[in-house]
């Protein structure tokens, strides 16, 4: 396979791991709308889902009966916009871009909701990924997507979720190409961090997931491996997504793959040793 030339950096974010939350949820809300990893290192990144205050149970059980790929950190009042994991912040405005579904069909992918929000949704935040790439990336593990300055990707599977009320759907995976010898190291790593997905669900050929080519994401964008790489996967937070689509239920509002909330909690508080 020959590589893909790298993007070249955008100025827009260059330094952006060294932003501190704040400044990544005022960036956005001013209009920046591009993939989230690697942004203000240490502190946890998180899915967005909002639902109508009628379908919260099912997706409350839906994540409770799903841990790994829905691994819940929040949920709000109906209404409301704030969570405890980011003060000051306003879910309708603060992540890069945003998904507005009707009966399972996507319909806008606005910079903010503010104009699509309604009194009776209760949004979740779900555990991210992008969250545990610290541990990887200091444990020396490559992360092949910030590399390439690219959105990690994602794949919808031939696993099916738990069903939970009227809420059933396929799991989605994130990918990431780990060298043969890393691939322990990022096992260990991840497993320490069950709120952000934990350890992976799946190595090596694809087929066993049901996915026919990596170079065809369902969400995000290929990535390129080194020749040697394994295929890692883990359960991914945009699975809620899969669930809308499959289920239909009448309005939701979800975050854009790849494009999360950026809490104030540090990653340290999700790590169980």
């Amino acid at each position: 396979m020959n590589r893909t030339q790298h993007r070249p950096p955008d100025p827009a974010v260059e330094q952006a791991d060294a932003w501190s939350p704040f400044e990544a949820r005022a960036r956005f809300r001013a209009g920046l709308s591009g993939p989230t990893a690697g942004f203000a290192a240490g502190h946890t990144q998180a899915n967005l889902v909002s639902v109508p205050a009628d379908w919260a149970y099912d997706m409350l059980l839906f994540c409770q009966r799903n841990p790994k790929p829905c691994p819940v950190l929040d949920v709000t009042d109906a209404g409301s916009w704030t969570t405890v994991l980011a003060d000051g912040a306003d879910l309708r405005t603060d992540l890069p871009r945003y998904r507005v579904w009707e009966h399972g069909e996507l319909v806008e992918e606005p910079t903010d909701v503010v104009s699509h929000w309604r009194g009776d949704l209760v949004s979740f935040l779900i555990g991210c990924s992008f969250t545990f790439e610290w541990a990887l990336t200091e444990a020396g593990v490559p992360m092949r997507h910030i590399e390439q300055g690219r959105n990690v990707s994602m794949y919808v599977t031939s696993r099916q979720c738990r069903p939970a009320g009227r809420l059933h759907g396929p799991m989605v995976v994130s990918m990431r190409p780990v060298p043969p010898q890393h691939v322990a190291t990022a096992i260990r790593e991840t497993g320490l961090l069950p709120a952000v997905h934990g350890g992976p669900v799946y190595c090596g050929d694809p087929g066993g997931l049901g996915i026919e080519d990596l170079g065809r994401p369902d969400f995000g964008d290929p990535v390129v491996p080194e020749p040697d790489d394994i295929p890692v996967f883990w359960a991914c937070g945009v699975t809620p997504q899969a669930a809308v689509m499959a289920s239909r239920p009448p309005f939701a509002i979800t975050h854009a793959p790849g494009r999360m909330f950026i809490t104030d909690a540090r990653d340290e508080q999700y790590r169980v040793a």
